[in-house]
């Protein structure tokens, strides 16, 4: 089994607990969150939270089902995969949340994935996908957060 990891990371012209809650609030992650189409927190919950579990589907139709293993406002969240597509054996991520001055704060995605065979064989490509998909929603939540002036910590 071929394991992958990688990180990307954006400077966001809002502070961390700005950047947070907005990306950590369900009814706003579709606003910013372009490589999805669904996403939703299940099993009855309302907010995001350690042990609470959440339903996203990816444009192109995959879905997945992950728990939150952590989840330390305004700094750290990190899931962990419960269910998802047959090509994954494991995937995890983390989003940390770090200021760099009172008005601006950097963003970091980071993801670890397995696959299985015969996914294996096409490791590269499916990585350097994520990869993609992830620049880009990082550069969509800049935009969405830095244009929002109504978004306000929690």
């Amino acid at each position: 089994m071929s394991s992958f990891h990688f990180s990307e990371k954006i400077i966001i012209n809002k502070p961390a607990d700005i950047i947070f809650d907005y990306t950590q609030d369900y009814n706003k992650r579709l606003d910013w969150d372009t490589f999805l189409k669904q996403a939703e927190l299940i099993n009855g919950a309302t907010e995001a939270g350690k042990g609470v579990k959440a339903w996203c589907v990816a444009r192109n139709g995959m879905g997945m089902e992950t728990r939150y293993v952590t989840f330390s406002r305004p700094w750290t969240t990190a899931v962990k995969m419960t269910h998802g597509p047959y090509m994954f054996k494991t995937f995890a991520g983390s989003w940390t949340f770090r200021n760099v001055t009172a008005d601006t704060a950097k963003v970091t995605f980071l993801y670890n994935f397995r696959l299985r065979f015969p996914f294996t064989l096409v490791g590269g490509f499916i990585k350097s996908n994520l990869r993609s998909n992830v620049r880009q929603r990082l550069r969509d939540l800049k935009k969405c957060v830095e244009a929002a002036p109504s978004v306000q910590p929690s």
